[in-house]
């Protein structure tokens, strides 16, 4: 070939490649509106891809009906109770609105019997710090409010407000997650073809998606949900209102490593304790410490193990981070780029040592999630 023409292919390559950025780019606006349902339906065929697989093996011959089943299952364990919670919680906070609205539930009078129980210095601290009335705590507590737990009650009223668009996206979430236990496996050896890395490389980011999925489901959600059980039927039985609501708050809050469920039940015992209900402010904080405070701490090794190794610190700051950015969505999303980010880097740092490959899912040097 004449040297004068090799240049051609440089410029066809480079013509070809921007023209697939380009069409990438255009492909992920075009599904941007659905990223929330494709994103839980990715979740929940990666979830229950062994319920799948072992449905598989009884009948190998019927993915369809495989696939199906498993929908049904999804539907049945997490759908429906999903809704029903739902309804439940609406029902909850709309009697406990009505309730301070007429005036059974005044968080003026419960701050004013708060303040009149203060020994003297912790009033004059107060006074100091400009704390006198419940207009200037509200306002002060609203100011203070962190921007992760706004988005997160926008995109709540949200749902609430567009009951056709949450049905359409739970549509297309189950449309794909019938799709993708069908084909799973199929896709992802497309995915693995495609990817323009090293196979070791590239295998191993896969592998360590598929693992912080599973584990931030296992490790977050369930223990949530148990938290928030327990700390809600824990309320109901000091008869405190809004045992549901504030169960439910609990159970969000948990996802948040390091404060968690404490953001919630501490200051109710905190206010237990000072207008004399000592006897419920023990039980209270004795279940919050070692009830609510304890299941993190045994469930979340058993039901995560060593399947991630990513530090409590790096969890937190990449969940708020995942919420501001990507909303509810990001409790996910966070965890997982933090462990892509490690296992990235990870595969770097074997790179420059003259390695090829990970080994695991991520470094010993970082910790335990």
């Amino acid at each position: 070939m004449d040297s004068r023409q090799s240049p051609a292919p440089h410029i066809e390559d480079g013509v070809f490649l921007a023209f697939v950025l380009v069409v990438s780019i255009a492909f992920a606006l075009v599904i941007e509106p659905f990223f929330a349902a494709i994103l839980w339906g990715v979740i929940a065929a990666i979830l229950f891809a062994p319920v799948n697989q072992a449905l598989m093996r009884g009948m190998p011959r019927r993915r369809n009906s495989s696939a199906a089943l498993t929908l049904l299952l999804i539907i049945a364990l997490v759908i429906v109770p999903a809704i029903i919670l739902s309804i439940a919680l609406v029902q909850e906070a709309t009697l406990f609105y009505a309730k301070v609205q007429s005036g059974e539930i005044s968080f003026a009078a419960m701050f004013a019997q708060f303040q009149a129980s203060l020994p003297g210095w912790a009033a004059a601290f107060l006074e100091r710090l400009g704390v006198t009335n419940f207009d200037t705590v509200r306002e002060m507590l609203s100011q203070g409010i962190a921007s992760s737990f706004r988005t997160v009650a926008t995109q709540a009223l949200q749902i609430g407000q567009s009951a056709f668009s949450f049905l359409m996206a739970l549509g297309v979430m189950l449309y794909l997650t019938f799709f993708l236990l069908r084909d799973g496996p199929r896709l992802a050896a497309l995915l693995d073809q495609a990817a323009p890395m090293r196979a070791v490389h590239r295998r191993a980011l896969i592998d360590q998606f598929v693992i912080v999925i599973r584990a931030t489901i296992k490790g977050s959600i369930v223990v949530a949900i148990v938290q928030g059980v327990i700390g809600g039927v824990v309320f109901w039985a000091l008869g405190l209102p809004g045992a549901l609501l504030w169960g439910v708050l609990m159970g969000a809050f948990s996802l948040i490593p390091a404060v968690g469920t404490g953001l919630i039940w501490v200051p109710v015992a905190i206010y237990l304790f000072v207008t004399g209900a000592v006897v419920k402010g023990l039980i209270l904080a004795f279940c919050g410490m070692f009830v609510i405070g304890m299941v993190d701490n045994i469930l979340r090794p058993i039901l995560v193990g060593r399947d991630t190794r990513i530090p409590d610190y790096v969890v937190l700051i990449t969940t708020l981070g995942g919420i501001d950015l990507f909303g509810f969505n990001g409790i996910i999303i966070g965890p997982v780029i933090a462990a892509l980010f490690i296992a990235t880097w990870n595969i770097v740092t074997r790179m420059r040592s003259g390695a090829d490959g990970l080994e695991g899912p991520l470094t010993e040097e970082t910790g335990a999630a």
